[in-house]
């Protein structure tokens, strides 16, 4: 007996240091890979996953052109590769940015560097599928359309655009007239930029119609450029006139904002009566200080229409939270539906203006753009008012939270 408890000891003992020594080497290796230099690590792939993304986003952008464009001047007798391609790479992008979207502080930085590598295959073989389609179309165009006729249609797309866009300088001296230089300041920088979008077009073209009458030189590269260029025009065309009549619609509604937010303060006023003493009081407080800071806006609604109906909306929420369950259930529904169309109108505004900021800004300003576009969806489809509110709601901050992130990308790029 004395023999096998001499040899048992010292192995279960061998065996229990080993046990330890293997559970501190997971503990460290867990410990490591949670580490700052890990989290720093997995970081750096999450932001180059991004710039694929933004790559890719962009990508499909132009192919969104270039497959409307198709359609338009050569009456559906192009291939469809370009359109089986935009909807593989449409579908790819918006699952990579659902998984860049749900990367975040509480995801282990081994989750993160695997995600990061899915989004960054996935967006690389949707640009790989993109090329090819252009290429297939680029091949067909050479054998079945001359250069001369693209530069003949690209002049007259151009031409209707200009007349589109008309003369923004007596809308922008309307503007200026009116309204505060921050309310029309992205009309204004739309404006220009259209203007000089579509000179830049008009320069390449005439660059094209040269290569096209000489059978030595080609005509491709300038025609591309100046298909970008009315791309670029277009969209600052729209980011234009969307500009221009947030800033007019803010100015003709917020005046009923302002009267239905002071509705609902005197509604919540009314419910003090049935709180409990401490309640009542913390309400009353917040009602007044909500009045004060309605009045100081209503002071600014002229000049600021914009800017006051957001402020608006934001307390129109916070009067909500304060207001919590003392409404009842009738109540929160009237309040909702009073609130609901002034919700709309201010969500929509703020998320045209993320789109126009977010267009040339990093991946997590588009995730949030994303966020907004499907609250707004949401909101405007949901039939509960109280829901279509909340939704509403969120959507602002997500847009406003877009414009911040696209703003911050722009002064790092100086």
């Amino acid at each position: 007996m004395d023999a096998v408890w001499s040899w048992l000891v010292p192995t279960v003992v061998g065996l229990g240091l080993a046990a330890l020594l293997l559970a501190g080497g997971v503990w460290a290796l867990r410990r490591s890979r949670r580490s700052p230099k890990a989290r720093q690590a997995a970081e750096a792939e999450r932001t180059a996953a991004g710039v694929a993304l933004v790559i890719l986003d962009d990508a499909v952008a132009e192919l969104d052109i270039e497959v409307e464009l198709s359609g338009a001047l050569y009456d559906g007798t192009a291939p469809d590769s370009l359109r089986r391609a935009r909807m593989t790479a449409q579908h790819a992008r918006d699952e990579a940015f659902e998984q860049y979207r749900a990367l975040d502080d509480a995801t282990h930085p081994d989750e993160i560097r695997r995600a990061a590598t899915r989004i960054q295959t996935r967006a690389d073989a949707a640009r790989a599928v993109i090329a090819r389609a252009r290429a297939d179309h680029a091949a067909w165009m050479d054998a079945n359309v001359s250069a001369t006729r693209q530069v003949a249609a690209t002049r007259e797309r151009a031409a209707a655009l200009r007349v589109e866009l008309g003369d923004p300088a007596a809308l922008l001296a309307e503007l200026e007239q009116r309204f505060d230089p921050r309310e029309w300041a992205e009309a204004q920088r739309a404006a220009h930029e259209a203007t000089r979008a579509l000179d830049e077009a008009d320069r390449q073209l005439r660059d094209a119609a040269e290569r096209a009458g000489d059978p030595t030189r080609s005509a491709l590269r300038p025609l591309s450029d100046a298909e970008r260029q009315l791309r670029r025009a277009r969209e600052a065309a729209r980011a234009f006139e969307n500009s221009a009549r947030a800033v007019t619609d803010a100015a003709r509604t917020v005046p009923d904002e302002i009267a239905r937010a002071r509705e609902a303060l005197r509604q919540a006023t009314a419910l003090r009566g049935g709180l409990e003493p401490d309640a009542a009081a913390r309400l009353g407080d917040e009602v007044r200080e909500i009045e004060a800071a309605l009045a100081q806006h209503e002071t600014d609604a002229a000049r600021l229409p914009s800017a006051t109906a957001q402020a608006v909306m934001r307390l129109r929420d916070r009067l909500d939270q304060a207001v919590g369950d003392a409404r009842t259930a009738q109540q929160r529904l009237h309040g909702a539906r009073s609130a609901l169309p002034g919700a709309l109108r201010t969500a929509d505004a703020v998320v045209l203006r993320a789109e126009s900021a977010a267009s040339h800004a990093g991946a997590d300003a588009r995730v949030r753009l994303a966020s907004a576009q499907r609250e707004l969806s949401t909101a405007r489809d949901e039939a509960d008012p109280v829901a279509a509110l909340d939704a509403a709601r969120r959507a602002m901050r997500h847009a406003e939270d877009a414009i911040a992130l696209a703003d911050y990308d722009r002064l790092g790029r100086r």
